[in-house]
């Protein structure tokens, strides 16, 4: 055999040291990105930490704000924690039972154009801007009826719609063709086999997309400023009147001239990542638990 014939023998081992070097390199390139990505997310949890840990004590979750209160008197924002509890709780309650019957709709009862139109609507309901879900909410509502915990939550409501109907459809498409047709098979009306079959193996999807909406919204600050800013000094329970949360805390106290107060400001928001942490860490394991229940179902 001639070198020539050699060369082109050895020429598909050249290719596949090729593929391995450029795949190494790319593996190297996303590993880089991602060690990025949680160094960025260290120095972050880092900084707040240091800056707002001085400032967290027993006091600051218990007491509340105090306006013009004298040097030395400990303030908390007990008032803020209160009332984000409620605001985005009412928006949960707003939110996820129309999400998932949005989804139920979509996935298991729509037909192929009305599905696209639906999913179309939530990919750009959910990439539309706080700010503009906030002058929405403020022309329906505020501007007739005022500022109030109702309308506030109704602002998060709309940010978290879209994000749980969405996590509900991919979840419900992930269900095995064969439990439906089972069900069909043995008489069960269409609504039945949805409710009582193909709804409970979701169940743990379902809680996902409803703590990732939260964790979503919960730090949200620009449609409360519109909405639910106003809102009285002390721990109050009525939705109705407007409500301090921990995001407008953060926003009005980084606006003091007093040290103490930026302090607080730091405490709050590292009290609002640690939520935000164990959120999505909570979802991460309803994530886990139900495609284990999923795959279980399909065997």
């Amino acid at each position: 055999m001639s070198a020539a014939d050699l060369s082109v023998l050895e020429r598909p081992h050249d290719r596949l040291r090729r593929r391995r070097v450029v795949n190494r390199g790319m593996e190297l390139v996303a590993w880089l990105a991602a060690a990025l990505a949680v160094l960025i997310l260290g120095v972050v949890i880092f900084s707040v930490a240091r800056r707002g840990a001085s400032a967290l004590s027993f006091d600051f979750l218990t007491k509340t704000q105090a306006q013009f209160a004298p040097a030395g008197v400990k303030q908390g924002l007990a008032n803020a924690f209160v009332g984000t509890f409620i605001v985005v709780g009412l928006a949960t309650l707003m939110a996820l039972p129309v999400g998932i019957l949005i989804a139920i709709y979509v996935n298991e009862f729509a037909s192929r154009g009305i599905r696209n139109a639906v999913t179309l609507t939530l990919d750009v309901l959910a990439g539309v801007p706080a700010i503009v879900i906030g002058f929405f909410v403020y022309g329906l509502i505020v501007a007739s009826h005022g500022q109030s915990g109702y309308a506030g939550a109704f602002a998060l409501a709309v940010l978290m719609l879209p994000l749980v109907a969405r996590s509900t459809i991919e979840v419900l498409a992930l269900v095995p063709d064969s439990l439906r047709e089972a069900a069909l098979g043995v008489g069960a009306p269409r609504y039945r086999m949805t409710l009582g079959v193909v709804l409970p193996q979701t169940i743990g999807g379902v809680l996902t997309g409803a703590t990732l909406a939260v964790a979503r919204v919960a730090g949200e600050t620009a449609p409360l400023l519109l909405v639910n800013s106003l809102a009285l000094t002390g721990t109050h329970w009525d939705p109705s009147k407007p409500l301090q949360t921990v995001p407008l805390a953060i926003y009005q106290l980084t606006d003091s001239p007093d040290p103490a107060d930026h302090a607080r400001a730091w405490a709050a928001a590292l009290v609002l990542i640690v939520f935000i942490l164990v959120v999505s860490l909570t979802a991460r394991w309803f994530a886990t638990r139900s495609r284990r229940k999923i795959a279980q179902a399909s065997r």
